[in-house]
């Protein structure tokens, strides 16, 4: 898997905020282990009582020590890049959403060189499958 190809599949739906989030929520948060992907909801009474899931509003995906974050906050989406070393923030970064999906396209083929489940998923988010 090519880091051109992950990084070209992760920009692809970059554009529309709300179905970025739902793209990566299904195809990493289904696919890597629990505690790489964290996805936080908002959830309307609505929501609650009809049994969905609510509106995606932050993805913290930790792969070793980089931790990259992605809010949704009205209509610009809020994307920053930590480095953490046993639950220690040493350092902080605001980007923009194609500079986090770059970084994440990387920390993803790195581990995906590690771990097969991750390799996986990266195949389906590529392929679409």
């Amino acid at each position: 898997m090519s880091l051109e190809m992950v990084a070209a599949a992760l920009r692809a739906d970059s554009a529309d905020v709300a179905v970025y989030a739902r793209v990566l929520t299904e195809s990493l948060g289904g696919a890597l282990p629990a505690d790489c992907v964290q996805v936080e909801r908002d959830r309307s009474l609505a929501d609650r009582m009809q049994g969905r899931p609510g509106r995606v509003t932050k993805i913290t995906v930790r792969l070793g020590d980089r931790v990259m974050t992605l809010a949704m906050r009205g209509r610009e989406p809020a994307a920053e890049i930590c480095k953490e070393v046993r639950g220690v923030v040493l350092s902080r970064r605001p980007v923009g959403i194609q500079e986090w999906a770059g970084e994440l396209a990387r920390a993803l083929v790195e581990y995906a060189d590690q771990n097969a489940q991750a390799a996986e998923a990266l195949r389906k988010l590529v392929l679409g499958s």
